[in-house]
């Protein structure tokens, strides 16, 4: 088990999981985070997103405002991460396909 899954953040990764609308993540995230912390989780998976279909770092940096830092650290995450980004890249995939 990594450090940082701690008591309290399994607590929070199965606060998570009770959540059933868009509505009530919306509320648990601006009681939790920042707006600046949810924007750049926003960002981080709209990155996520980009790396996934081959865009750029340059055009990704100039659609998101993301540094190639963030792109880069993002990129290292899809290639050698734990597969979250992937999953949830393919899952809204999967929503938007069902939906249309």
């Amino acid at each position: 088990m990594s450090p940082w899954h701690t008591k309290d953040t399994t607590k929070l990764f199965h606060a998570l999981t009770v959540l059933k609308t868009e509505e009530e993540f919306c509320a648990f995230l601006e009681d939790a985070c920042t707006i600046k912390e949810i924007m750049d989780i926003s960002q981080r998976l709209r990155v996520a997103e980009m790396l996934h279909a081959g865009a750029s770092y340059q055009t990704i940096s100039k659609e998101t405002g993301a540094s190639t830092a963030t792109i880069s650290r993002v990129g290292k995450c899809l290639e050698y991460g734990s597969g979250g980004y992937k999953l949830v890249i393919a899952r809204l995939a999967e929503m938007e396909n069902n939906d249309g």
